[in-house]
C-alpha cells in the first residue's frame, strides 16, 4: 500500500517515518520547499528523543519526501487546525485545501484520512462537499476517515508505537481496513466509531485536560490570596484514592490543549460554561506569573527589567517546540507595560526568536539579578547551584534553594 502523508510537522512528520519503517511505501508532501530540501537531505528538521533512530530506519525503506502530492491509496493528512480567535471556531482552511489537492491527483478507491485535529461536524460541513463538488461518490470513490492523533512532543516516537487508536468512518469495513492499517504501527488497542464520535472524542480529552489544569490554576491564586503553600495542599489532598490534583503552572502551551477546547466553546457557546470559564484561568496565567514577578521585584528592590530573566522559551520540557508557549504570551503582556523586555535563554531553542535572547546560560545567569523558571528543562535542574545567589521565582516548583519564591 501507497501512503502519501500530507503536512510533515511535528505530528505528520513522525507519523510518515513510522509508516515507512514497518513496511509501508510513503510519500512524504509538505508545501515547505526548505523543509522537504532538509529531509530529502537526511537532516531532521526538529529535535525529538527517538527521532533520529525512527529517521534512520525510515530511510531504510521505502520513503521520499515532495512538495507535489501523489497518487496514492491512503492519504493522511495533518495540516494545522488553528482557530478563529473572536468567533472561537475552527479554522480548517489548511485541511480544506490538503483536501482539495488531493482530490486532483487522488485515484477511485482512495482513502482520505484526516488527523488534524477538527471540532466535531467538520469533516460533515467541511470536507464532504469539497468531494462531492469535484464529482466524486462518497463511499464508491472516495472514503473519507478521521483518526486523530494522539501524540505529545518528548515522547512522540514511544507514543506513536504504544498509544490506542480511534478511527472514525462511514462504513465498517473501511473503518476495519483503516484500523488494520494504523494496528501496524501501534501496540495499543485500535478502535473504530463514526466520524463525528471520532471528532468528538479528541477534543473532549484535550478538553478534559484543560479543565483540569484550570482548576490548579485557580487553586493557586486561592493559596497566594490566602497565604498558604498550594503545593503542600495537593499533596495532601492527593493522598485521597479519588483525587488526583495536576500541579499550576505559569500558562499552557502547545497547539492541542490552548486551542481545541476553544473548538466546543466556539460551536457551542451556550452549553460550554465551565469550559469558557477555565480556558480564560488558563489564559490568564502567565500575566498572573507577570504580576508576581513585579512584586518580588519591588521586595527586592529591583528597579530595572534588564535585572530579570526568563529561563525557558518552549512550551514544554525537553522539546524545542515553542508554539503558544507561555513565555511568549507573557512578553505579549509585558509589553502593554511598556517596560524593557526580560532577558531570555532556552537551550533548545536555537535561532533568535524574541529580543534579549541567550544562548549560553553562565552568560544569561551572569547578566541578571533575578530569574523566573518558566520551563523545568532538565538542564536548569541539573544546574540548581548556578541559582544560589539569584532570586528565583520558580514556576514549576523544581527549585531546590534554601529561599525560592512560587506562585
Amino acid at each position: 500500500m501507497k501512503i502519501n502523508v500530507i503536512g510533515l510537522g511535528y505530528i505528520g512528520l513522525p507519523t510518515a517515518l513510522m509508516f515507512a519503517k514497518n513496511g509501508f511505501e510513503v510519500v512524504g508532501t509538505d508545501y515547505n520547499e526548505k523543509l522537504v530540501n532538509t529531509l530529502n537531505q537526511g537532516k531532521l528538521t526538529f529535535e525529538e528523543k527517538g527521532m533520529e533512530e525512527l529517521f534512520s530506519e525510515a530511510l531504510k525503506n521505502n520513503i521520499a519526501f515532495t512538495t507535489e502530492y501523489q497518487k496514492s491509496d491512503c492519504y493522511i493528512i495533518s495540516v494545522p487546525t488553528p482557530y478563529d480567535k473572536f468567533s472561537k471556531k475552527v479554522d480548517d482552511i489548511y485541511v480544506k485545501k490538503a483536501v482539495e489537492s488531493v482530490l486532483d491527483v487522488c485515484p477511485k478507491g482512495s482513502i482520505i484520512i484526516v488527523e488534524s485535529t477538527v471540532s466535531p461536524g467538520t469533516m460533515d460541513k467541511s470536507v464532504r462537499p469539497l468531494v462531492k463538488e469535484k464529482g466524486f461518490t462518497i463511499g464508491q470513490d472516495i472514503h473519507l476517515v478521521h483518526a486523530p492523533e494522539r501524540i505529545i512532543p518528548g515522547n512522540m516516537v514511544y507514543e506513536l508505537e504504544h498509544n490506542s487508536r480511534t478511527i472514525g468512518a462511514d462504513d465498517e469495513v473501511i473503518g476495519k481496513k483503516v484500523a488494520e492499517i494504523y494496528g501496524k504501527i501501534t501496540s495499543g488497542e485500535v478502535v473504530t466509531t463514526d466520524i463525528k464520535s471520532a471528532e468528538m472524542t479528541k477534543v473532549v480529552e484535550n478538553t478534559f485536560r484543560a479543565v483540569n489544569i484550570a482548576f490548579a490554576n485557580e487553586l493557586t491564586k486561592i493559596c497566594r490570596h490566602d497565604g498558604m503553600d498550594v503545593y503542600e495542599i495537593i499533596k495532601i489532598c492527593n493522598m485521597h484514592p479519588r483525587v488526583n490534583i495536576l500541579n499550576p503552572g505559569p500558562g499552557v502551551g502547545g497547539h492541542c490543549i490552548p486551542v481545541d477546547p476553544w473548538f466546543l466553546v466556539g460551536d457551542y457557546p451556550s452549553l460550554t460554561k465551565v469550559i469558557w470559564e477555565a480556558l480564560k484561568v488558563n489564559e490568564s496565567m502567565p500575566e498572573y506569573v507577570l504580576n508576581r514577578a513585579y512584586e518580588i521585584m519591588q521586595e527586592n528592590n529591583i528597579t530595572d527589567c534588564k535585572k530579570v530573566g526568563l529561563y525557558g522559551l518552549t512550551y514544554k520540557e525537553n522539546v524545542d517546540d515553542f508554539r503558544e508557549s507561555p513565555t511568549l504570551q507573557l512578553l505579549e503582556y509585558q509589553k502593554t507595560h511598556l517596560a524593557t523586555p526580560l532577558k531570555v535563554y532556552d537551550p533548545y531553542i536555537k535561532d533568535d526568536i524574541v529580543d534579549n535572547q541567550y544562548h549560553d546560560l553562565n552568560k544569561f545567569l551572569n547578566d541578571i539579578d533575578m530569574v523566573i523558571i518558566m520551563v523545568k528543562h532538565q538542564e536548569i535542574i541539573d544546574n540548581m547551584n548556578l541559582l544560589d545567589n539569584k532570586i528565583v521565582l520558580d514556576t514549576q516548583n523544581v527549585a531546590t534553594l534554601k529561599k525560592v519564591y512560587k506562585l
